[in-house]
């Protein structure tokens, strides 16, 4: 389903106060962070598959299960839509080892996998990764 307009909006005023941010699995979808690009923030975008991505979007091949870690140094956060719930502990883990914020949307009915912060934006739940109590990796 595609981002509203609405949506859009909300996501991008939490996501552009960042200067460098990677959207993991960016797949077909690159509204966000052409929006992002065209607002000043420099934006590096990754998935499994080779993609298209807008002008001033830089793209790498990468897996966040198996990542290169070059590829996301120096970013302010990583960010995912509609990340899977497989996904979150291995997004989590890269944004930990660069000093990154994680935030992420889910699919419909699908929670978050690790200890989250809410927040509301328009239309939406934006989810911010928070390390939590239990296991070594924080959560």
């Amino acid at each position: 389903m595609a981002r509203t307009r609405r949506n859009l909006e909300g996501i991008l005023a939490r996501l552009e106060g960042y200067d460098r941010v990677v959207e993991v699995g960016i797949g077909r979808r690159s509204e966000v962070a052409a929006a992002l690009a065209a607002r000043g923030v420099h934006v590096v975008a990754t998935d499994v598959h080779p993609r298209e991505v807008p002008d001033g979007v830089r793209f790498v091949v990468d897996d966040v299960v198996d990542p290169d870690l070059d590829v996301y140094a120096g970013a302010d956060a990583l960010y995912a839509l509609n990340l899977p719930p497989e996904l979150h502990r291995p997004t989590r883990a890269v944004a930990r080892r660069v000093g990154a914020d994680f935030l992420f949307t889910t699919l419909g009915g699908d929670g978050p996998a690790v200890p989250v912060e809410r927040e509301s934006v328009p239309g939406d739940t934006l989810f911010l990764a928070r390390d939590g109590p239990g296991t070594p990796d924080g959560g």
